[in-house]
């Protein structure tokens, strides 16, 4: 019996080593709209959530997994990539905790749901009176 406990106890220490974080991932997201999706990241990355202007003016932002090392910086990105012309800016800032890179945006698109709810509601509202 205590060893069947050890093993179960040795098995649970070995998943809590390599306990992976969850984190938001959104591609691409314009003036804190960035429909997002879970993902599981790799070992020694952590979640990061990003913001930036493209073109000198537009609100970008990112959300994903990111290596430590690259966490906490602000990054130019080129267009095309050999040109002197900056496409966008980026700082990533990084957290560690499962889905910790929340906000800004909309997790799951849910502003949007909220949004079209409403429309739907005061649409309906609007045929019943």
């Amino acid at each position: 019996m205590n060893r069947l406990i050890l093993q179960i106890f040795a098995l649970g220490f070995c998943f809590a080593i390599v306990h992976t974080l969850k984190c938001y991932n959104c591609k691409i997201g314009f003036f804190d709209v960035c429909f997002t999706t879970e993902t599981t990241c790799a070992s020694g990355e952590h979640c990061f959530s990003g913001t930036g202007k493209a073109v000198g003016f537009v609100d970008i932002m990112m959300k994903g997994c990111l290596a430590e090392a690259e966490c906490n910086q602000t990054s130019e990105v080129n267009f095309p990539s050999d040109s002197n012309t900056t496409a966008y800016t980026m700082t990533k800032t990084c957290c560690n905790t499962d889905l910790c890179n929340s906000a800004p945006g909309l997790p799951g698109g849910s502003g949007l749901k909220l949004a079209l709810a409403s429309v739907a509601a005061l649409f309906v509202a609007h045929l019943l009176v």
